[in-house]
């Protein structure tokens, strides 16, 4: 599916559910179009200057401008129930734990107000020769905290995503946790995502209703609302 295809089919998902005034985390070079009915305030955990340096590969790029720094994970600078939706575009793959992600989202929105998120789907890009993030891999990230299993991740991504020389990779992911870098660290299809969804809303008792989980190319998107 050619990228056109891919916008507009999240253009007419964001027409459906967007109004009112929200934020998006992470947006960097690629914001989502939002209907006329909703304002956006772009959160990132850096301003341009600091993403420019983080993120080289962008330098050719526009990046929107950053109204709010934040951990996207955390939004502690936001109060309860103040947003009307949140956008986390290619952001809870990058999350050490995607169920307190959920639930400080959540925590931000108001009664009704929606979560939209697209995630890649780790058969269609660069991560087609890692595995699913076990269910149980995620709880335990939520329960414990995820520095248990930091340092493996980093290393995975440095031998299936880099595709550095076996006697490399502690290395090349020691480096790239000492940096910080914000790689992929939980990889889904939509089938496996929606069992992380099911536990959130069943077993932590998450307060939402899943509205949406749909297909869109090399990525699906979920459209979570606030109870």
């Amino acid at each position: 599916m050619g990228q056109i295809r891919l916008q507009v089919r999240r253009w007419r998902i964001a027409r459906r559910f967007l109004r009112g005034s929200g934020l998006e985390i992470g947006a960097l070079h690629r914001p989502l179009r939002v209907p006329s009915r909703a304002r956006v305030r772009y959160v990132d955990r850096f301003d341009v200057t600091g993403l420019r340096r983080h993120y080289p590969e962008l330098r050719a790029q526009k990046l929107v401008g950053v109204d709010v720094i934040d951990n996207g994970e955390e939004l502690s600078s936001q109060a309860d129930l103040s947003a009307d939706f949140l956008i986390a575009n290619h952001f809870i793959e990058h999350t050490e734990d995607p169920l307190g992600t959920l639930a400080n989202h959540l925590r931000v929105l108001r009664q009704g107000g929606i979560l939209y998120l697209a995630v890649p789907d780790r058969h269609q890009t660069f991560d087609a020769d890692r595995p699913a993030t076990p269910l149980e891999h995620v709880i335990r990230d939520h329960r414990e905290g995820p520095g248990w299993s930091r340092a493996a991740h980093y290393e995975e991504w440095a031998r299936l995503v880099e595709k550095v020389p076996h006697e490399l990779v502690p290395g090349r992911a020691r480096a790239l946790e000492e940096e910080n870098y914000s790689i992929h660290f939980h990889v889904w299809d939509p089938r496996e995502f929606e069992a992380v969804l099911d536990f959130a809303r069943e077993e932590t008792k998450l307060p939402f209703s899943v509205e949406a989980l749909t297909e869109n190319g090399h990525e699906f998107i979920a459209i979570l609302r606030r109870k």
